[in-house]
């Protein structure tokens, strides 16, 4: 080995070192990210549900069947209060069912091409008169 080519062995192994860390910081400000943005869409799954299931309380305290077009709209009047969240709102076996979808855009991994983290929430609220 020449005394001028003394440092070039360790040039591939720095820069893979330093990519390595890059991406593990990467991992932790937008993987934190996106665990916030899933708590974000888990609080506002289990608030709709509630404003849905809500919405039918008059009803069934009376016995009368549950107008469940009325707790679709309120449950996303809920979800249409946060930007970028979408829902999906079903009824099934006397329980309301809310599935959101949001996502969190990334700071540090869009250097590599990953510019946005999907997050999802999932809720249920049992439709029951209270006895």
């Amino acid at each position: 080995m020449r005394p001028d080519q003394r440092g070039l062995s360790m040039a591939p192994f720095m820069a893979a070192v330093v990519l390595s860390i890059l991406l593990l910081i990467g991992l932790v400000v937008d993987g934190g990210a996106q665990a916030t943005a899933a708590q974000r869409a888990e609080r506002l799954a289990a608030a709709a549900a509630r404003a849905a299931a809500d919405q039918t309380a008059a009803a069934r305290l009376a016995g009368q069947p549950p107008d469940y077009a009325a707790a679709v709209a309120t449950a996303r009047q809920v979800i249409a209060e946060q930007p970028d969240v979408t829902a999906e709102i079903t009824f099934v076996g006397g329980r309301v069912r809310v599935a959101t979808s949001t996502g969190a855009d990334t700071i540090v991994l869009s250097v590599i091409g990953i510019t946005r983290l999907p997050a999802h929430g999932f809720a249920e609220a049992e439709l029951v008169a209270d006895r």
